[in-house]
């Protein structure tokens, strides 16, 4: 009988502190722009730490509903500072949070094309695609994010629209859920290519597979990407949270092309 209850107190004792571990392990709401930027930077975060995080990537409305709605996670990066704010206006948030980079956008096609858009008409594979299509020379698709909750999708379409492109193009887009997937499909067969996030073409994963000119900043509204602490958050969070806001992570984040507010600002 003393075996037995030694036993299942040894059991107890290797069990809870496992179980209180795992629980540790906050969710990381980030967009998408941010999924090789935002992986190397926790990888490098848990090397220095030892603390682990979940990393969830998708499109910056979605979690805003989401988190409007209750779902748990501790920290959420937005590609859009204005889903941050009216978070922090319903209560969920514990404060504003701040600016951590200003994003930038750019078309991408498949490589080894010689009709790459040079950088003073980065919009001449969007025509050709309109051209080709009314000649009745194929569907060739142009992809962007989704504009009704990604941020990216919204600043492409405002680049479509200062160019007078958005209505001619409604037949050859092709709409991604975020960012990340629109970027794949700017790279399948069928695309001519895609307007995407500069972050997303930088990383070694899409860069070796791919052709990129960047877009003009003064085409569509500053991408302002705010991240915040939610309410209830436990340390690992907040831990991450002030991490990404020294050298080190703002070292990795200006790697991927994301412009950088000055040091302890909250406004780019």
């Amino acid at each position: 009988m003393r075996s037995r209850c030694l036993a299942w107190l040894l059991g107890l004792a290797l069990f809870f502190p496992a179980a209180l571990l795992k629980a540790e392990v906050p969710t990381v709401a980030a967009a998408s722009d941010l999924q090789f930027a935002l992986t190397e930077a926790a990888e490098r975060f848990r090397t220095e730490t030892g603390r682990e995080l979940r990393l969830n990537f998708g499109s910056s409305g979605n979690f805003r509903r989401q988190i409007g709605q209750g779902a748990p996670f501790e920290l959420y990066l937005s590609a859009d500072e204005a889903y941050v704010l009216a978070l922090h206006a319903e209560g969920r948030t514990e404060d504003e949070g701040v600016v951590y980079a200003i994003g930038r956008l750019v078309w991408l096609q498949r490589p080894g094309r010689d009709d790459l858009p040079g950088e003073a008409d980065p919009l001449a594979g969007v025509r050709e695609a309109i051209s080709a299509h009314g000649a009745g020379q194929g569907r060739p698709r142009l992809a962007l994010a989704n504009p009704e909750h990604a941020p990216y999708g919204v600043a492409a379409r405002e680049v479509l629209e200062q160019a007078g492109l958005w209505e001619a193009t409604a037949p050859l887009r092709v709409l991604g859920e975020n960012v990340s997937q629109a970027a794949q499909f700017a790279l399948t067969s069928d695309a001519r290519g895609g307007l995407v996030a500069w972050s997303l073409a930088l990383a070694p994963q899409l860069a070796e597979r791919s052709d990129h000119v960047l877009i003009p900043e003064a085409w569509h509204a500053p991408l302002v990407q705010r991240m915040v602490l939610v309410k209830g958050a436990g340390e690992t969070a907040r831990a991450f949270y002030a991490w990404l806001q020294e050298e080190a992570a703002r070292g990795i984040l200006a790697g991927y092309g994301f412009r950088l507010p000055d040091a302890g600002d909250t406004s780019p």
